[in-house]
């Protein structure tokens, strides 16, 4: 008989930072309404997650499944890189992040 993981929640999300050994900083986005005013609010939290091999660089998109907690901030382990992100010199981290999300940015009205 064949043991299989028990069903976790899983996350999605943009790798942010992939500076430390075996870890990875995730933001992840979530919409949800406004309880009173009805409108869809952004919110965006950062997870800290395992990843043993080193696959997962900045920029990628990546999901996450909930696992036992591994140091003080790391509840979270790499599942699979869902998409490569595009990350240059020149492009910078911000405006990659902003990209890959949809942000659009505020022109100067200079």
């Amino acid at each position: 008989m064949e043991t299989t993981r028990n069903n976790r929640r899983t996350i999605e999300g943009l790798v942010t930072s992939d500076r430390m050994a075996k870890t990875i900083t995730v933001e992840v986005v979530r919409t949800y309404p406004h309880p009173k005013y009805h409108k869809y609010v952004r919110k965006a939290k950062r997870y800290h997650a395992h990843d043993e091999q080193g696959e997962a660089k900045i920029g990628d998109r990546v999901e996450l499944m909930a696992c036992r907690p591994m140091s003080k901030l790391k509840r979270w382990r790499l599942v699979r890189v869902i998409e490569r992100g595009v990350v240059t010199v020149e492009l910078g981290l911000n405006e990659a992040i902003e990209g890959a999300l949809g942000v659009k940015k505020k022109e100067d009205a200079s």
